[in-house]
């Protein structure tokens, strides 16, 4: 029987669910196996017998299977692919779904959507959906022409390196825990989106990249110190403006660092991580190698920042370590 919903699947898949698993598999030259592991990598459980693909979904497979039989790819690689990709685009179907829906429907975001509205959506969603998918092909394709600008650019200076030199940091909200119990679920949500974009928004805009988000923590990587610094400050300076934000601490580390699947990793990782936790509410504390590199850079005359030494203490996994504290330096 036909509903709102399954209209709206329909419209989004192009097609009607058409095709079992073996079908599939026969009309593509691909194993069970190989199926059952792209479906599973793309985020989506077992399925069994059931008709569940569409014709958009056996396009898909037979372009797969081209690429593997033509070598271009093997099929490690495309299921590693298939998981990027299925791990990014479920969290970006949540966010559009969430506030295009609500933005269309001008409902209350505490009340689920009824399903009088979501048939009301389905001449929306026909209309927005070629939209969207362009968008997320131009986005796409820019992200790739960095991504490969900055390897291009790092291999360029030296063909032999396996690792990568960056600053790293972490940036977390002060007593969240605490937070969430006395916030209702809306209202703990808009703050953790606001977190988020805001500190995305302080990231790019001094050319550093954001890796990941955690609901009260955000990782960053920034090429050099100094933009990792500015990074920190300008975050603190950012979040203390909004309202009933509260107070964040940065950890910042600069050294080795490897990049895989969108994630970096590392020794310098951990300590940027271990010197967030060291850090009071409102400040950001710096390892001795940015530091170093903070304070080697700036002329005797230089009035960004103000690095102070503290007190050295054990440190997790690390020893005694001697932290620094970095606050902006104001002009006399």
């Amino acid at each position: 029987m036909d509903t709102p919903a399954a209209d709206l699947q329909s419209i989004l898949l192009g097609g009607s669910e058409s095709y079992t698993r073996d079908e599939m598999a026969s009309a593509s030259r691909l194993s069970l196996e190989q199926v059952g592991r792209l479906w599973r990598a793309m985020g989506f459980p077992d399925v069994g017998e059931a008709r569940a693909f569409t014709d958009a979904d056996l396009t898909a497979l037979l372009r797969v299977a081209s690429l593997v039989e033509r070598g271009v790819m093997d099929m490690d690689a495309v299921v590693q692919v298939a998981r990027s990709l299925g791990r990014t685009t479920s969290r970006l179907a949540d966010w559009q779904v969430d506030a295009l829906g609500r933005h269309l429907m001008d409902s209350d975001p505490t009340q689920p959507l009824r399903a009088a509205d979501l048939a009301d959506l389905e001449d929306d969603i026909s209309e927005l959906l070629p939209e969207l998918e362009q968008l997320l092909v131009y986005v796409w394709r820019r992200q790739m022409a960095a991504t490969i600008g900055r390897g291009v650019a790092e291999v360029s200076s030296d063909p032999d390196q396996t690792t990568t030199t960056a600053t790293v940091g972490f940036a977390d909200l002060v007593s969240f825990t605490r937070l969430s119990r006395q916030l209702g679920e809306s209202d703990l949500g808009t703050l953790v989106e606001t977190f988020e974009s805001a500190s995305a928004d302080v990231v790019h805009a001094e050319s550093g990249r954001m890796v990941k988000t955690l609901g009260d923590e955000v990782m960053f990587v920034a090429d050099t110190p100094q933009r990792g610094a500015r990074i920190a400050l300008a975050l603190h300076s950012v979040h203390a403006r909004i309202e009933q934000m509260p107070e964040i601490r940065v950890g910042l580390a600069t050294g080795a660092v490897v990049t895989r699947m969108g994630d970096v990793y590392g020794t310098t990782v951990n300590r940027a991580s271990r010197n967030t936790a060291l850090a009071r509410p409102g400040s950001t504390i710096l390892d001795s190698v940015t530091s170093d590199a903070l304070q080697d850079s700036a002329g005797a005359d230089s009035k960004e920042f103000s690095i102070k030494a503290l007190t050295p203490r054990p440190v997790r996994d690390f020893g005694i370590v001697r932290p620094y504290a970095l606050a902006v330096r104001h002009s006399e």
